[in-house]
């Protein structure tokens, strides 16, 4: 186990009806804040008024800014920092999914950054100083609403790029599982996928000595793969959604990558698609996480084993490891097919055109400084590609 540091200051307020909370909950930490949140749906569903109706009875003053899209663009996020210098805001509340949460954030930090907040994504600075952020989570996906990253596409550049700093972990969060209830099938399976895949990350690591991390990452796994069919066929399932909403936090907290090497191959080649064909993200993840480890098992077939016997529940050992893994992996591409969610490139709408210039920017290549991507195996960009070449049909 490799050293590590654990600080984990978000408070996380769970449970039914909670979101009428938020006014009380933030009244000691600011007078006047920025209420940032994505399309009409928040305004459709009657949160909004609740939000409100709650900020205005604890005596807090707000701006608004909507309008936040999946993949969250860069040109609202400098909307969203020139009003918050014009309005003297101190506090960001986002209402909504990982997309708004992570605006939400690139906001805070370019409140107090100097230059062009674009900067720090593309150079991946660290900044010591931002607002502070507050979530009421609409969708249980990306983990932002505990952790301390965001990911922010530049749609001018084609490029989306993430960033990690201490001062982005949200305050506090509210999670209502009845605020999930809603949500298209589509949407549950893709954030399902996002999830999955936050531990898969941090899963797979050549680190020996992960005993307590590890069994961590196969609860999670095991607990999201039981509950996520009772959504797709049920998505008013306030249990189900109570397991599913709590892992989705957990999965991204950084609790489960603690003391262990990483990987990230699999989301560094997903922001690529993203950036140029602006596909969900989860989808992208559930294409190319098969194929990823199709192709990096070989290099530490114990932990592919492991994986196969403990989350898949797979039969089998060394002697037939091959055949052990290669049908865990297809087990886990007949999850995502009951979920509904695609199995090719093709299927997002992605052909051959730009699968070299992706690769080459997945590692680097394209920009001339050429660095392995991810950790279990770094790959080169010839890597990428033959993934994504494989990931077509």
């Amino acid at each position: 186990m490799l050293n590590f540091d654990l600080h984990l200051p978000t408070k996380l307020v769970f449970g039914k009806g909670t979101q009428r909370q938020i006014g009380a909950l933030l009244a000691p930490h600011a007078k006047k804040i920025l209420l940032h949140y994505g399309g009409g749906s928040i305004k459709k569903s009657g949160l909004y008024e609740e939000v409100t109706a709650s900020l205005c009875a604890a005596g807090i003053q707000f701006a608004e800014l909507g309008g936040v899209a999946p993949n969250p663009r860069l040109t609202l996020v400098r909307e969203g920092i020139a009003l918050c210098k014009k309005e003297n805001i101190e506090l960001i509340l986002a209402v909504g999914g990982g997309s708004t949460i992570d605006s939400a954030k690139a906001i805070a930090m370019g409140v107090f950054y100097e230059g062009d907040i674009w900067e720090v994504f593309e150079e991946d600075l660290r900044v010591e100083k931002a607002l502070p952020v507050a979530t009421v989570l609409t969708i249980p996906a990306a983990g932002s609403e505990m952790s301390n990253s965001c990911v922010i596409t530049n749609e001018a550049k084609q490029l989306k790029y993430g960033n990690t700093n201490h001062c982005l972990r949200p305050l506090l969060s509210i999670v209502n599982p009845e605020l999930f209830m809603t949500l298209p099938k589509n949407q549950i399976a893709n954030g399902i996928s996002d999830m999955m895949s936050h531990l898969f990350e941090r899963y797979f690591t050549n680190t020996l000595h992960t005993d307590v991390t590890d069994e961590l990452c196969e609860g999670l796994l095991r607990a999201i793969m039981k509950n996520a069919p009772k959504l797709i066929e049920n998505p008013q399932n306030y249990d189900a959604w109570c397991e599913i909403g709590f892992a989705g936090s957990l999965a991204h907290n950084h609790l489960c990558g603690r003391g262990r090497e990483e990987d990230w191959g699999c989301h560094g080649m997903e922001h690529e698609l993203s950036a140029i064909y602006d596909v969900a993200h989860g989808a992208g993840l559930a294409v190319l996480t098969p194929n990823w480890m199709e192709y990096v098992y070989h290099v530490n077939v114990p932990m592919f084993l492991q994986f196969a016997q403990r989350v898949m529940a797979v039969n089998g050992g060394a002697r037939d490891a091959e055949e052990t893994v290669g049908e865990a992996i297809k087990r886990l591409r007949a999850f995502y097919k009951s979920l509904g969610l695609p199995a090719t490139l093709r299927e997002l709408g992605i052909g051959e055109e730009h699968l070299t210039e992706m690769a080459q920017k997945t590692t680097g290549y394209a920009f001339g400084e050429e660095y392995g991507r991810g950790h279990f195996l770094p790959m080169k960009w010839q890597d990428v590609l033959h993934i994504f070449k494989k990931a077509l049909n």
